[in-house]
């Protein structure tokens, strides 16, 4: 009897739900007709302020040397990151964004007879990957959007693996302190590897510092990104620093040239850039203070964020949904939060002040 190709391939895939990135703009403008220089796209936490110039200026020099490989073992951005962080060169793996160091953690770690912990409205990619590898993915609620630490211990078992902790959280944008993290920490078995997952740790007015637990030998893996704050979404590069012997073993995961040499190079210049960093914080600060004052305004409940980004409820039932596609008629991508189980809300990312203002603009003419 023949068999088609879903009876063929392990039943845990099958029932997966692809994720849903957002809405590109130049799908938009082609769907609805639209002009693309009209868009305004706050769907991606992108950064709206561009890319840094120097590492625009460090790819055009590159771009005669296409034709060669990568460096596989990425040693002068790796070099770079183990100077700026205070770390040994052999604790950091580069990756794809640091999605595939998600991915990679979960190729070595996970499995049908072991669970990962995360909070209930945390980036949905560490339960699509969970269920990729027929691991339990356990949720823990997490009160005003917030991760609860004690209660995501109290989750953790002997067959626990991995838990997530995003700090600062997407799509909440909210964070945990130092002192929430040390307790944690103090209380975390030994059998169980936290993942800090700090793709926009580079907007916190006061940092955490989970990178001495590295320093110290704990199973700890830390997440960055150079998709955010540093604005090299399109090239795909990220990291992660962890304990030499998790940083080997992931080396063994990860597939030959990971991260092109575009990537590779653009991040070290990025780095280097300073004043990219400082222009991004002081658009995002002025952004989220600008939204707060308009949401107040509008007597819409939302979250105080210290990201990129801020959660804003557009009223009950699938009111996030419906506000998404409204905006999307009128050029403006905004993210529908009904994937994260939130259906009556939206995530806007902050963009330039005049993107902010047609999108609220817009906002205020469907709303009212």
């Amino acid at each position: 009897m023949s068999q088609n190709f879903e009876q063929l391939c392990n039943l845990h895939v099958c029932d997966l739900v692809a994720y849903e990135p957002g809405k590109p703009i130049e799908d938009t403008a082609r769907e609805l007709g639209l002009d693309p220089d009209t868009i305004v796209k706050l769907a991606s936490n992108e950064n709206n302020l561009g890319p840094s110039a120097k590492a625009v200026e460090t790819i055009q020099s590159q771009l005669a040397d296409m034709h060669l490989y990568p460096d596989g073992g990425g040693y002068a951005l790796r070099t770079a990151l183990s100077e700026k962080l205070d770390v040994d060169f052999d604790q950091i793996i580069l990756g794809n964004g640091s999605n595939e160091i998600i991915e990679l953690l979960s190729h070595v770690f996970l499995n049908p007879q072991v669970n990962l912990v995360a909070s209930e409205h945390a980036f949905v990619v560490y339960r699509l990957m969970g269920n990729l590898f027929g691991a339990n993915y356990k949720k823990v609620a997490n009160p005003d959007f917030k991760h609860d630490l004690p209660a995501m211990l109290a989750a953790i078992d002997e067959n626990t693996r991995l838990v997530f902790i995003a700090n600062p959280n997407n799509p909440t944008g909210t964070d945990v302190t130092q002192a929430e993290i040390d307790a944690f920490m103090e209380a975390l078995p030994e059998h169980v590897i936290a993942i800090f997952d700090e793709a926009y740790y580079e907007f916190l007015d006061e940092p955490v510092d989970v990178l001495k637990y590295v320093r110290q030998g704990r199973k700890v893996c830390v997440l960055r990104t150079f998709s955010k704050i540093y604005g090299l979404a399109a090239l795909r590069i990220g990291y992660g620093v962890a304990s030499k012997e998790v940083a080997s073993i992931l080396q063994k995961a990860r597939q030959p040239f990971n991260t092109n040499s575009l990537a590779q190079a653009a991040a070290i210049a990025a780095l280097e850039d300073e004043e990219h960093v400082t222009a991004t914080r002081a658009m995002n600060k002025a952004g989220l203070a600008y939204y707060e004052q308009v949401f107040k305004e509008m007597n819409l409940e939302y979250v105080p964020s210290v990201a990129n980004f801020i959660l804003v409820k557009a009223g009950q039932g699938e009111a996030g949904q419906e506000l998404f596609e409204a905006m999307l008629k009128q050029g403006v991508i905004i993210r529908s939060m009904k994937s994260y189980a939130l259906p009556e809300w939206v995530r806007i990312s902050i963009g330039t002040q005049a993107q902010n203002e047609r999108c609220v603009e817009v906002l205020k003419n469907i709303l009212q």
